[in-house]
């Protein structure tokens, strides 16, 4: 377990692991989040979890978890109790991303701005220009302007 526990969101999840018992708490591979509105309840989610790792004969390095803590990245997210936000520095990196020049590098373009799409007023308006566009486009006299916008 590589990464700290808080609330995190349920969208774009596994499917639930054995851990299901677990109440509250957000899971991928290794990586586990939860949290709680008080510290009483964060420590008795805490206790079944690691109760539930002896039961499977889960291991778990300590040195590496992060416990009670106000604000966390997971999974290229900032989560707190205001809510989740994109990691400042890799949602920095998306909005330095230059425009593409081939249909594959929309392709990539695209599922660089999808992981935070969810951030992204309007994303879908502007996704679907570029989900449209065609090998055609990006050759001379292609017309990429639409897409651009």
């Amino acid at each position: 377990m590589n990464s700290p526990l808080v609330v995190m969101y349920s969208s774009g999840e596994p499917d639930e692991s054995s851990l299901v018992p677990v109440l509250d708490r957000r899971s991928f591979v290794d990586d586990i989040c939860f949290g709680s509105e008080t510290f009483k309840a964060c420590l008795a989610t805490l206790d079944r979890l690691v109760s539930r790792f002896r039961e499977c004969r889960i291991s778990v390095r300590f040195s590496k978890s992060l416990f009670v803590q106000r604000k966390v990245g997971f999974l290229s997210h900032d989560v707190s109790a205001a809510g989740i936000a994109p990691d400042a520095k890799k949602a920095a990196a998306v909005t330095e991303l230059s425009f593409p020049a081939s249909k594959k590098g929309v392709q990539s373009f695209l599922g660089a701005l999808n992981y935070y799409s969810r951030f992204i007023q309007d994303f879908a308006m502007y996704g679907a220009a570029l989900y449209q566009l065609k090998d055609a486009d990006f050759e001379p006299g292609g017309d990429l302007s639409a897409a651009r916008q």
